[in-house]
């Protein structure tokens, strides 16, 4: 898999291949191209926490292809206020555009835990030294 050179510069991210955007009181969470490419052709996305506080680094879900899972983790500590409805109607729109296909709104989000998160740059590194360390069959 090949890692692509750039990955927008004003999102934040996780080793888990998460991308989270700051927007006033609400964050947005999706998954980078980096997992997408992965997970080609995502078939389900199950988000079980409408309304509840969820902690950063605890479970917040999972996406499922024929051939692999990836569980997804809360990027930071915030109440999931909204879940998109298009993933459930059109789960490959994760696959068509990640950067604008968002999983979760997360209201009250913890902007002091940004410091845990990687830039961009950070990120892009993370991800070519993983794709580095993968072994195929």
């Amino acid at each position: 898999m090949k890692v692509d050179s750039h990955y927008p510069q004003h999102l934040y991210y996780t080793t888990g291949h998460q991308w989270l955007r700051f927007e006033e009181a609400y964050a947005f969470t999706g998954i980078t191209d980096f997992a997408q490419k992965a997970l080609a052709g995502v078939l389900i996305v199950t988000i079980p926490y409408l309304n509840k506080i969820v902690v950063q680094g605890s479970y917040l879900g999972t996406i499922e292809t024929e051939q692999a899972e990836m569980d997804l983790f809360m990027p930071v500590t915030g109440t999931i206020a909204a879940i998109n409805p298009e993933i459930f109607s059109a789960p490959g729109s994760v696959n068509n555009d990640c950067y604008h296909t968002w999983l979760v709104q997360i209201e009250a989000a913890q902007t002091d835990q940004k410091n845990l998160l990687l830039n961009a740059e950070a990120y892009e590194a993370y991800s070519r030294q993983e794709n580095k360390n993968r072994t195929y069959a």
